[in-house]
């Protein structure tokens, strides 16, 4: 259905929650669809704001400006997961919210998500609750060290993580997250030993059941990812239990959308679920061009009730390297003119107005007939581009 159920012989419009680049990305999926988009976001000049007359500038706290963002659009999913619940809840009372608000409090503290994959028998790092700096003395005498201490919300990119290395630093992990009256929920969690990081994306309807795409392998430099290898360069079985794995966590939280599940491989060929996101996904963003239906479109797909899209590769490999910017300044890179003399490499730019360190700018995509070829073509293109 992309006939609009509430504006007569308009097209249908998806609301996104948030104009960073996934949802840059998301309504470009949605523009080749012929759906309208409209983009909710604090501040004018975000990169989806940027692409469409229905751009609410004064964000999700301000009740008018969400409300008019809600019954501008007939469905509407979100680019991130930080958004509280009850703002969600406000949303879904006009218009529908998928990932729903009740998937959302399952998946937003990292504590609940745990205990609700756990009881689903799903194999994730022992962790335990901690509300004192005593309790992270308790988690280094159950878990021995290192170990990890997380925030329980609002953590990304390793932002929110803390390795406890002894007992001597116990007391600076509770207080690197609780100064002054700050407050902030953390749990302990064992540290695991792995091999490799891998990730599953998810696509899952209400209508049409659930899909899932490659397993691939993601590769992080100071806890952001740098470069994905699809599919991951492991045991084909081993791949396959990372997609089981992955599609039982969405059905754990009755998911509708892209979920992007990240897996440990540990050295015995063991899996462990670290996490899920409940959005596109770092990790999916070679499925552009790799796949037939892309994470993006298959998200749409999903929360507006249509069929789902092919999950499978179109060449047997593809490499996506992250462009993570190297200084503090303009958005725009310098010069272009090298990295797209390279035969075979697929430019995104993310329309940032500016750029600091470590700051993800944009992504390389290339595909090949294998995993070498595909990598070697991703990272000229990487470093002939000039900022």
């Amino acid at each position: 259905m992309l006939k609009s159920k509430n504006k007569e012989d308009k097209p249908l419009t998806l609301g996104i929650l948030g104009g960073g680049q996934l949802a840059k990305m998301l309504a470009g999926a949605a523009y080749r669809l012929g759906i309208n988009v409209a983009v909710i976001e604090k501040g004018e000049n975000s990169p989806a704001g940027d692409m469409t007359k229905l751009d609410f500038t004064k964000g999700w706290f301000d009740d008018e400006d969400l409300m008019r963002f809600a019954e501008a659009s007939d469905v509407v999913t979100l680019e991130n997961e930080f958004i509280d619940p009850e703002i969600l809840d406000k949303v879904n009372r006009v218009r529908r919210v998928l990932p729903s608000p009740v998937t959302m409090r399952l998946v937003q503290d990292k504590f609940i998500q745990k205990e609700t994959f756990q009881r689903a028998g799903i194999p994730v790092p022992d962790f335990i609750k901690i509300d004192s700096a005593d309790d992270i003395v308790k988690a280094g005498e159950k878990f021995g060290y290192p170990f990890l201490i997380k925030t329980r919300t609002l953590g990304y990119d390793g932002y929110g993580n803390f390795t406890v290395k002894s007992e001597e630093n116990c007391i600076e992990a509770w207080n690197n997250f609780n100064s002054g009256v700050n407050h902030r929920p953390l749990m302990a969690e064992r540290f695991v030993n792995f091999t490799k990081e891998l990730a599953v994306m998810v696509v899952r309807s209400e209508t049409y059941g659930s899909k899932a795409y490659p397993c691939v392998e993601t590769i992080q430099d100071n806890h952001i990812c740098k470069v994905v290898i699809a599919p991951a360069e492991i045991d084909v079985k081993i791949r396959a239990r990372a997609q089981y794995y992955a599609m039982q966590c969405v059905n754990a939280i009755n998911g509708v959308g892209v979920f992007g599940v990240e897996l440990f491989l540990g050295e015995d060929d063991s899996l462990m679920v670290n996490e899920i996101a409940p959005r596109p996904h770092n990790s999916g963003h070679y499925t552009i061009e790799a796949c037939y239906t892309s994470q993006y479109e298959n998200c749409i797909r999903a929360v507006c009730g249509l069929p789902l899209g092919s999950t499978e590769m179109i060449k047997p490999a593809a490499c996506m390297i992250n462009i993570l910017g190297q200084r503090d300044g303009s958005g725009v890179p310098t010069d272009v003119t090298e990295m797209m003399k390279i035969d075979g490499a697929f430019l995104h730019l993310y329309n940032k107005k500016s750029s600091r360190k470590g700051r993800k700018m944009g992504h390389i995509t290339a595909l090949g007939d294998t995993h070498k070829e595909a990598y070697h073509i991703a990272k000229a293109a990487t470093n002939a581009l000039v900022w």
